[in-house]
């Protein structure tokens, strides 16, 4: 790899990953602490743990999936690598690896960030604080965003970096919708109800894309617009074919301005995803299972991760592995 050592290189891939895992895993609290308000809150808490396939631990240490109980396993668990806390704490280490290529900014705000999460309490997720507490997550991770897009150097690092971050971005995306649609929905009755047009509101505010979805949707809002928005349109940043896009556009560079060698399979995999965003229309995918759909890019996007990581990284297990919001580097 030149110029940029391999464990450097691994370093900023998964930095990115974990503040993008932070964000987004508020983002899916967040939009669940909203749908926790009406008759079917204890379903939908349980639900989380299963959209992040987290039950057999989950049951083991805590039984009962309560509005506590959840938001404790994914906030302030340090036994529990897909934690809020465990992502700060790992993005955090991949900054000291970096320390003598980031900015002090960099480091500072990642460090701030981590103390602040390790000296909250349990009381500091009560019903009445936890929303103000998930707005100031999202925000740190995006102060974080916005400090390393002004003070990182642009070479091969930046590019992993990106990579990294629109990889994950795109398999949170998919989990925030199949929060609303596949495990929240109480009934088919309820499509097009107020209840369920406001929870499509809120998935949208979650996804920062609720302004941007009036915008070319002043009209109204159904399931198959907002599917398509966060699925499809490349406008928008959180979108899936964007995400999707971006990595193959830093994957394409990394290999074109800076000769790197890998790469090859996981172009291939992004270019069969690409069509598929490209020639499928939401009507099909609502119509043949929007849930088994997200589970479909979810799988790819964990392979397309694992290619990056045994051509770069030097991962050497057979096949890429089952991962589960837990996932951890290596």
């Amino acid at each position: 790899m030149t110029g940029l050592l391999s464990r450097y290189a691994e370093a900023i891939y998964w930095l990115a990953r974990y503040v993008e895992r932070s964000e987004n895993t508020a983002r899916v609290l967040d939009v669940n602490e909203t749908f926790s308000r009406d008759s079917q809150g204890g379903q939908n808490w349980a639900s989380i743990v299963a959209l992040y396939a987290d039950a057999e631990d989950f049951d083991e240490r805590y039984g009962e999936a309560t509005a506590e109980t959840v938001l404790r396993f994914y906030l302030l668990d340090d036994q529990h690598p897909g934690s809020i806390l465990s992502a700060v704490r790992a993005a955090r280490e991949n900054a000291r690896t970096l320390r003598p290529l980031i900015s002090t900014e960099m480091w500072v705000n990642l460090n701030t960030f981590f103390n602040r999460m390790r000296a909250l309490r349990d009381e500091d997720i009560a019903e009445e604080r936890v929303a103000r507490l998930l707005a100031w997550i999202k925000e740190s991770c995006q102060a974080h965003t916005g400090i390393t897009e002004g003070t990182f150097y642009r070479d091969e690092g930046w590019y992993f970096y990106e990579m990294g971050r629109a990889i994950e971005r795109a398999d949170q995306t998919t989990r925030l919708l199949d929060v609303k649609y596949h495990l929240l929905l109480p009934s088919v009755a309820a499509v097009g109800s107020p209840l369920d047009l406001s929870q499509w509101n809120a998935v949208l505010r979650s996804a920062a894309g609720y302004h941007a979805f009036r915008r070319i949707h002043p009209s109204g809002m159904t399931v198959a617009r907002v599917a398509d928005f966060l699925l499809f349109n490349r406008r928008f940043p959180r979108s899936v074919a964007a995400c999707v896009d971006e990595v193959n556009e830093r994957l394409t560079t990394l290999r074109s301005r800076y000769g790197l060698k890998g790469g090859s399979a996981a172009l291939e995999r992004l270019d069969e995803v690409r069509a598929v965003l490209d020639n499928e229309p939401v009507e099909r995918v609502l119509a043949q299972g929007l849930h088994e759909f997200l589970d479909w890019i979810q799988l790819q996007m964990s392979d397309v991760g694992w290619l990056i990581g045994r051509d770069f990284f030097g991962y050497q297990a057979a096949e890429p592995p089952v991962l589960t919001a837990a996932q951890s580097q290596g």
